[in-house]
């Protein structure tokens, strides 16, 4: 495989479905998807019931909690094993040019390998690939065990690059005619249509430059107004932060051992332009299960006289008040069980955003045994839905201007954890190419 060892990224040997397979099957979602609707994992196996998919390749959250995790986790590894010794998957060498079309827009992206060597995740890292938000060093260990005992990788990992000249992937959209097509086909439970295109040889130089180009110090330290001095961010994490981070963990503790050239060193992730007009940054919303405490008295302890929490009739009232906010308040919505809803306002906030403001509560509440436990969720019909239930409560928060988010990062260093996610749950990347790793 080949190393552009300047750019961080390596062009990768893949592996796909052989021909034959139903895709729309074979594709599911992101793992992290749905983990608090089951219901949305229990159709997802009827629809693929003994067809090869990648939900045999992959651990759905929803699930950790659950018996059964080492048994499932071993059945991955030994279905990986199956389907690699069976020819279900059949190897390809080379960048993919890929097409996801939802809700009647496509996001474009190309599919490449990171060098994890790269790759910081740590907060105030000046990496050229780095994490966006802040990683929940908690959720790795169940990752690490699938990744570390498994031949292959599958990516949900989602990476922005700041191309604002749509220099680097849309050329490839307007000669999609003169690309090979790998794969088209419709995604199962509304999530649209993915399609994907082999790059040659002529377009992966291509893309090589433009990468290059924005990755020179003067560019880099032209467009966000900063010293020319600042290490150049080139790759930034959009969605599948705490996957990168997994495979990052891994590298790190084997790589004194397997030497720098072997596969595990880099991760497959596919790069999206974060200027793509079908590209979404959506804020992630909170809810709280199994309240143990009285959520507005402990609220009130601690932000004191820079609360207000006023009633709002309806969840429409409620999210109009937060999406409109723009003094200097931060502006929060609250669902409480029994479709209750009120708006948060707060001064004198803790972080520069909303979502850190509250999670800094969240997290000592938690801590102190207010509730049961804490879910990351997509959508205000989520929010509303699962916040609505007896001893449960929903947070609805503001979103960010995506054009924002690097030089954010740049200057301020990762945002909180769970800021913001690229588009809703049915949005989200599914499992499709893989990779060997060992």
């Amino acid at each position: 495989m080949k190393v552009i060892g300047d750019l961080g990224i390596q062009i990768p040997q893949i592996y796909l479905p052989r021909p034959g397979t139903d895709l729309t099957r074979w594709a599911v979602i992101a793992c992290d998807q749905f983990t608090s609707q089951p219901e949305y994992w229990h159709e997802v196996e009827k629809i693929v019931g003994d067809a090869p998919s990648t939900l045999n390749l992959t651990f759905p959250e929803v699930y950790l909690e659950k018996p059964g995790a080492e048994e499932r986790i071993q059945n991955i590894h030994a279905c990986m094993r199956k389907y690699m010794d069976e020819g279900i998957l059949q190897p390809h060498e080379g960048l993919v040019y890929v097409e996801r079309t939802v809700g009647g827009k496509t996001r474009k992206g190309i599919v490449l390998c990171l060098d994890l060597e790269c790759y910081d995740y740590t907060k105030g890292s000046s990496s050229l690939i780095r994490a966006t938000e802040g990683t929940i060093v908690d959720r790795l260990p169940p990752r690490i065990r699938i990744r570390e005992g498994g031949i292959l990788e599958l990516p949900h990992i989602l990476v922005l690059i700041d191309d604002p000249g749509h220099t680097v992937i849309e050329p490839l959209r307007a000669a999609k005619s003169r690309l090979k097509k790998l794969y088209d086909f419709d995604l199962m439970l509304g999530s649209g249509h993915l399609a994907g295109y082999a790059v040659h040889q002529e377009f992966e130089d291509k893309v090589v430059e433009a990468l290059r180009g924005l990755a020179k110090p003067e560019t880099f330290a032209a467009k966000y107004g900063i010293g020319a001095d600042r290490p150049v961010l080139l790759f930034a994490m959009g969605d599948g932060n705490h996957s990168l981070a997994t495979a990052k963990a891994i590298w790190e503790t084997i790589k004194a051992v397997v030497g720098p050239d072997h596969p595990a060193r880099y991760a497959l992730v596919e790069v999206e332009n974060v200027h793509d007009e079908a590209l979404e940054v959506e804020p992630i919303h909170r809810v709280l299960f199994g309240l143990k405490k009285d959520l507005c008295a402990e609220l009130e302890k601690t932000f004191g006289k820079n609360i207000t929490c006023e009633p709002v009739v309806s969840a429409q009232e409620m999210v109009a008040a937060v999406d409109s906010a723009d003094g200097e308040k931060q502006v929060i919505g609250l669902v409480g069980g029994g479709k209750a809803f009120g708006v948060i306002e707060i001064a004198n906030p803790s972080s520069h955003l909303p979502v850190g403001t509250l999670q800094s509560f969240l997290d000592v509440f938690l801590r102190e045994g207010g509730a049961e436990k804490l879910d990351y969720v997509h959508g205000e019909d989520v929010t509303v839905k699962l916040g609505s239930q007896p001893d449960n409560a929903g947070f609805y928060l503001p979103g960010m201007s995506k054009s924002e988010l690097f030089k954010t990062v740049i200057l301020d260093g990762a945002l909180p954890r769970k800021t913001f996610s690229m588009g809703e749950a049915r949005e989200k990347r599914f499992y499709m190419e893989a990779r060997k790793i060992s």
